[in-house]
């Protein structure tokens, strides 16, 4: 019986969309810093690569054009590496990983890159604002929240599931001393590849645009020194509301990827092997209460694997929002102690299409140096659905 296991992972630093280092980078060659340096940390030969699968939401600065096919070109593989694009919004990541397993245990590959990336620098502001004017009736008609935006979600869930304001600040308080607290462990080290970029200033009194060179190591999105009465301060982004800039994940930049291997391929090379994902659930829920996915898609991915929630040792859970992270953490029983070990989104950004890669990637790693065997990556999903993924740790 084959088997998938995950080799390698690598991934770019998280820049802040707009103003961050990586604002001028195409998003190919964005992708392809993470891809190349996965294939290198894997050992193994370009061309033995017989499919890459990008997941992706907005797929910007890609002239419509199929992002995984043109990341591959851009990192260096042969022309005989297919190459394809998923869209499960926040999750797109997670179902990367999951396609790429399926591909290696039904489909008789024995080696394929799973890959995120999300280039909101990419995409004109103006994005933001027409993007939920195009509206299908038949959609509406049936489900008429169906193009609620994620921030307005975010406000109905609060308000739902009664989540206070101060209760939001707080945990995106401790999101922020947790990535802080693992960026000066070096608990992010071995997983980012520095990318050097040219990064565009705007002159704030001419408006000009000049450029710089850079290279970014770490992410650039967090901030240590946030306080409570900092986050207390600031103004909700609807009248009236509770969701803010600070208990909100921020628009990033950011690519990650991994190599799967089937397993006695790797195992007759002694490559490490990080662990496997045995099994992804999917749920969907109202989409006006897109938050709270998870607690629809994890007690599928229970039933159908035959844990527990308490034989879980980490979780990652995506901090979209303070206001929906709550929720799934109360409603589903988890230990907070477990969840987020090293802060999230809120803290270091959600770049959409990477963010499964990522804590999938951080789960395995992280997972390995406190002797966990099992975790847990899920996502809440735009359009109201849930996501979860369960890996073993090797």
């Amino acid at each position: 019986m084959r088997e998938a296991v995950i080799v390698s992972f690598a991934r770019t630093p998280i820049g802040l969309a707009y103003k961050g280092s990586l604002n001028n980078v195409k998003s190919p060659t964005l992708a392809a810093h993470a891809i190349s340096a996965a294939i290198s940390r894997a050992g193994i030969d370009p061309g033995e690569v017989e499919d890459l699968v990008m997941g992706s939401v907005l797929t910007a600065g890609t002239a419509a054009m199929n992002l995984g096919r043109l990341a591959a070109l851009a990192a260096g593989l042969p022309v005989s590496v297919s190459g394809q694009t998923v869209d499960r919004q926040c999750a797109s990541g997670l179902q990367a990983i999951a396609i790429a397993a399926h591909a290696i245990e039904q489909g008789g590959m024995d080696v394929v890159i799973a890959a995120g990336q999300e280039n909101v620098s990419a995409i004109q502001t103006p994005y933001f604002d027409w993007a939920f004017r195009d509206l299908d009736p038949a959609v509406t008609a049936q489900q008429p929240m169906a193009y609620l935006p994620m921030l307005d979600t975010a406000e109905a869930v609060a308000k739902v599931w009664g989540v206070s304001r101060e209760a939001q600040d707080e945990f995106a308080l401790q999101s922020q001393r947790k990535v802080a607290a693992a960026q000066e462990a070096g608990r992010f080290d071995a997983e980012i590849v520095p990318v050097t970029a040219t990064r565009l200033v705007k002159d704030k009194a001419t408006g000009d645009l000049r450029s710089e060179l850079v290279t970014l190591s770490k992410d650039e999105g967090n901030r240590p020194q946030t306080t409570a009465e900092g986050l207390a301060a600031l103004k909700p982004v609807r009248d009236g509301g509770l969701v803010t800039a600070g208990n909100a994940s921020q628009l990033s930049d950011g690519a990650a990827a991994m190599v799967l291997m089937e397993r006695r391929a790797a195992e007759r090379r002694n490559l490490p092997i990080l662990g496997a994902l045995r099994m992804m659930a999917v749920a969907g829920c109202p989409p006006e209460h897109m938050g709270i996915g998870p607690i629809h898609a994890v007690p599928r991915l229970m039933q159908r694997t035959g844990r527990r929630v308490a034989d879980i040792d980490l979780w990652e859970l995506n901090e979209a929002f303070a206001a929906q992270a709550l929720p799934c953490i109360a409603e589903l029983g988890l230990d907070p102690a477990r969840v987020n070990v090293d802060g999230g989104a809120i803290s270091v950004g959600h770049p959409y299409g990477m963010t499964g890669v990522r804590l999938a990637g951080h789960v395995l790693l992280e997972g390995r140096s406190r002797g966990a065997s099992q975790g847990v990556v899920t996502m809440c999903v735009g359009g109201g659905m849930g996501a979860a993924g369960l890996f073993e740790i090797a």
